[in-house]
């Protein structure tokens, strides 16, 4: 579990000063940016994803979603996000014995970087907690999540947005001889402008 803390640390401060680092790719100054607009964003979506490494053999898919809260800082192209979510990933039938699924809500908070117009960067760190931890055997009923993620926002009308994004999440073990549930996910959100 140190381990994976630390990679998560390591992770979150790469981004952190290749966000910060990064010059802005615009060369005429405007009050408004085209894609996000110069104010706070709330997004609302549904997320799949498909579990990957030894988190597959137990589980097939998973399905939720999520609120996410962009707030913007230094400029129009670098926001501080904070996201609250809820995914079900379920589990397969392993020779005639189905385990239970495994039920998650993620809180996480992180930076969003537009490097160009419409595409961003983002990473995110925070809790997963499990809300059905005596069903699927868990020792314990939270853990570290980080997400790093890519993705583009379509510009529907002045202040609203679809907001596609590709991510990995990784959690750390629930249990002391378990693996972390790594998967790959895909965000499909309405987005608005406050």
């Amino acid at each position: 579990m140190k381990s994976s803390i630390k990679l998560s640390v390591v992770t979150l401060a790469l981004l952190t000063i290749a966000t910060l680092t990064t010059k802005a790719q615009d060369t005429t100054p405007s009050s408004k940016s085209t894609t996000t607009g110069s104010g706070i964003r709330l997004s609302v979506g549904p997320e799949v994803g498909v579990p990957v490494g030894s988190f597959h053999d137990a589980y097939n898919w998973n399905l939720g979603g999520s609120i996410q809260a962009d707030f913007p800082i230094v400029s129009e192209k670098l926001y501080v996000t904070v996201n609250a979510g809820y995914n079900n990933f379920f589990a397969k039938d392993n020779g005639g014995v189905t385990a239970s699924d495994l039920q998650l809500i993620p809180v996480k908070a992180g930076l969003k970087y537009y490097p160009v117009s419409n595409f961003y960067v983002q990473g995110e760190a925070g809790a997963a907690f499990l809300t059905n931890k005596d069903k699927v055997g868990a020792d314990k009923s939270a853990s570290f999540v980080y997400a790093p993620q890519v993705g583009y926002v379509f510009k529907l009308s002045s202040n609203n947005y679809i907001d596609a994004g590709v991510r990995f999440e990784s959690n750390t073990k629930f249990t002391d001889n378990g693996s972390s549930s790594n998967f790959f996910g895909l965000r499909v959100a309405y987005a608005f402008g406050l």
